[in-house]
């Protein structure tokens, strides 16, 4: 009995143990391994000559770098705003219980479906000059017009910008559909007896009641933004040149292509840093609040 009593108190841990080795090795051990490479001297191979912190001020000092951070935070700021302000609104316009609600939630969730591989194959179609839209508007007889986004390295970050907010907008739709069924109806229905118009409604009593789902959101579409290289490859190349060059396609190229493995490590370290300087935040508040 006091045998059976242990077991059935251990079986748990049993049977999480495998999966905690897994994430221990293949998660917490890699990034141990990667901040460690990323303090030697680690061409293509990894060698432990440690240089303390050499490999950061050469990626500071990296001109591609700066072009880099300089794209994530237009990027990141632009993916950000537009795709929770995109969302919002369209859950807000379901949330009216229009018809074909059921239609219409999938056909905005679809593009959270595709790979960003898929969806940046897609915009590259549609916004090449020779393929998509400028030629769609020469058959149309505007000869004149010109929709050269993609192969301009001055505005060819804003593809991105729009390929992205187009494929988490639905998404973000979904989050802010399912917080704004929870909003208490007896607030909103004393506020419509109180004589609030709806801009009120929204601005004062819903929207702010919103903000566990905006933290949500920014978080998850923060991480989207910071990882986001399948989508650049596809759709630009980190072209035209360098104009479209991020963070995680720099860290790529300098590991694989440039066989700088301790460089592109430093630059992995601190895309985990930017990610970790967005997590920690949220999990503290979030676990703050679960405490009181």
């Amino acid at each position: 009995m006091f045998t059976k009593k242990r077991l059935q108190e251990a079986l748990p841990v049993i049977v999480m143990s495998p999966s905690l080795v897994m994430i221990g090795v293949c998660v917490y051990g890699f990034i141990a391994f990667t901040i460690v490479l990323s303090l030697t001297g680690s061409k293509m191979f990894p060698k432990y000559d440690f240089v303390g912190l050499s490999q950061y001020v050469r990626l500071f000092s990296n001109d591609r770098w700066h072009v880099a951070m300089v794209n994530m935070g237009i990027f990141g700021g632009l993916y950000l705003v537009f795709g929770t302000l995109l969302g919002l609104l369209l859950a807000i316009l379901i949330d009216q219980r229009i018809r074909a609600e059921g239609f219409l939630r999938t056909v905005y969730l679809y593009p959270m479906a595709l790979s960003f591989v898929v969806t940046g194959v897609i915009w590259q179609w549609l916004l090449n000059p020779s393929l998509g839209i400028e030629k769609l508007l020469h058959d149309w007889g505007f000869v004149n017009a010109e929709f050269r986004w993609l192969v301009d390295p001055d505005m060819a970050i804003y593809t991105i910008v729009i390929a992205g907010v187009w494929q988490v907008a639905g998404f973000v739709m979904a989050l802010f559909l399912a917080g704004l069924r929870g909003v208490d109806t007896e607030i909103l229905k004393a506020a419509k007896v109180d004589g609030a118009s709806p801009w009120k409604t929204y601005t004062r009593i819903i929207i702010p009641a919103l903000r566990p789902v905006f933290m949500t959101a920014f978080v998850i579409q923060g991480n989207l933004a910071i990882k986001s290289y399948d989508l650049v490859v596809a759709l630009t190349k980190g072209g035209p040149g360098i104009s479209t060059e991020m963070p995680s396609t720099f860290m790529f190229s300098t590991t694989f292509n440039r066989n700088d493995l301790a460089l592109g490590a430093s630059s992995a370290v601190v895309m985990l840093m930017a990610v970790a300087a967005i997590v920690v935040p949220y999990l503290y508040s979030e676990l703050r609040d679960d405490t009181r």
